[in-house]
């Protein structure tokens, strides 16, 4: 179980935060949950090979391994069929942290990466424990 002081660190300590699945389209949670955490001062970055053109003022990326600079959060916007591939990217990247959002668990790969030293969050909206641990922010 993570606990708030955890969540808290990890919210404290990260500055660039890969949103995999994020949509172009503000009505999606993930959109909103970007925008939200991007107004609170991080830096999003879109993962999805179906956009073209920046979504938030940013330039989306197909994949993980096509951002050109360090990721400290992993943010997976997708089914939990799709977690053990994006971990496989995360560890290749070198990613800090995997959050999985609320109603997104997935027990193996999450085990793989705490074995590959990537702290993991899973279950939870970020933008949900931002505003609950760091309202002021």
């Amino acid at each position: 179980m993570t606990t708030d002081s955890v969540l808290r660190a990890v919210l404290e300590q990260a500055k660039t935060i890969a949103v995999v699945g994020l949509s172009d389209k503000p009505d999606r949670d993930s959109y909103r949950v970007a925008a939200y955490l991007q107004r609170a001062g991080y830096r999003i970055v879109p993962v999805n090979p179906a956009l073209d053109a920046p979504v938030l003022d940013e330039q989306p990326y197909a994949t993980l391994e096509d951002i050109p600079f360090a990721v400290d959060i992993v943010d997976v916007f997708r089914r939990a069929d799709a977690v053990p591939a994006i971990v496989a990217s995360a560890i290749g990247i070198g990613a800090s942290y995997l959050w999985l959002q609320l109603g997104i668990v997935h027990p193996e790969a999450t085990a793989r990466a705490e074995a590959a030293g990537i702290g993991v969050v899973a279950d939870r909206c970020m933008k949900i424990e931002h505003a609950r641990l760091l309202p002021s922010t």
